[in-house]
């Protein structure tokens, strides 16, 4: 089996958000100029550890040319949109091999896709993100389209008897051919595919326990195998979380 590095695995307790989601927000009027907008969330929360994949497309505003053809490389920056003065703000650009941050292009910059999978997470990376499109013939910063971007720690708050759902979830980009989902907690779950409210399908598994002082510092991992090359092939995503059970009183737990 390899690695996928296009797709992710996100797990949920009940009420509380393990990995990955979205959060809507609107953006007020920008008061910058900017030849480039981007169609992405405004805000995205991840889980110490995990990966994040940052959906992405853009586009130019109305009247600048673009061209596809040429060597095209996407950039990110974080904390403001200027990096003259600031250098190390430019945490990743797809034209390099190294970066200050764990990042990978998945998108087709020529087909406007700017997608980007932000690996191996930690809490330092909270930060404000401004995405770049950097050629021979265009040059600009999405200026008036941040991403907020926060990643929690360990999860905690999580009681003694207190009953929780814990779900594992995976993007399905092909329904007819979904990844199978596996976790610790049981064997061969029963996968359940949904399709999403913007017509994108999830698969997900579901189990509901009672925590007990055993759960406390339990790692609870979950892979999804992803078929290709006409499901003769493999590939492999995988999150995990760890729990943190405290005494539902003030006493010690037995």
């Amino acid at each position: 089996m390899s690695v996928i590095t296009v797709q992710s695995v996100k797990m949920v307790t009940a009420n509380m958000l393990l990995s990955v989601f979205f959060l809507s927000g609107a953006l007020a009027a920008c008061p910058v100029k900017t030849d480039l907008l981007i169609t992405a969330p405004k805000q995205m929360e991840a889980l110490s550890g995990s990966c994040l994949q940052i959906p992405c497309n853009f586009r130019v505003k109305p009247g600048e040319k673009f061209s596809s053809t040429g060597t095209i490389f996407g950039v990110w920056i974080k904390s403001v949109q200027y990096f003259k003065n600031k250098p190390d703000n430019v945490i990743f650009n797809s034209s390099k091999k190294n970066n200050i941050y764990p990042m990978s292009l998945t998108g087709d910059l020529s087909e406007k896709n700017c997608t980007t999978l932000f690996s191996s997470l930690i809490t330092n990376y909270t930060d404000t993100y401004y995405f770049r499109i950097d050629g021979p013939s265009y040059r600009a910063t999405a200026a008036c389209d941040p991403l907020q971007i926060k990643v929690k720690g360990d999860v905690n708050d999580l009681k003694e008897k207190q009953s929780v759902t814990i779900t594992c979830s995976a993007f399905t980009p092909c329904p007819h051919s979904p990844p199978k989902l596996t976790w610790t907690l049981q064997q061969d779950p029963h996968n359940i595919m949904e399709q999403d409210t913007d017509g994108t399908f999830t698969t997900k598994i579901q189990e509901t326990i009672t925590l007990s002082d055993t759960h406390d510092g339990l790692t609870i991992s979950c892979s999804a195998g992803y078929p290709v090359n006409e499901e003769k092939d493999v590939k492999t995503a995988a999150a995990e979380i760890t729990l943190s059970v405290s005494c539902k009183t003030a006493s010690v737990c037995y």
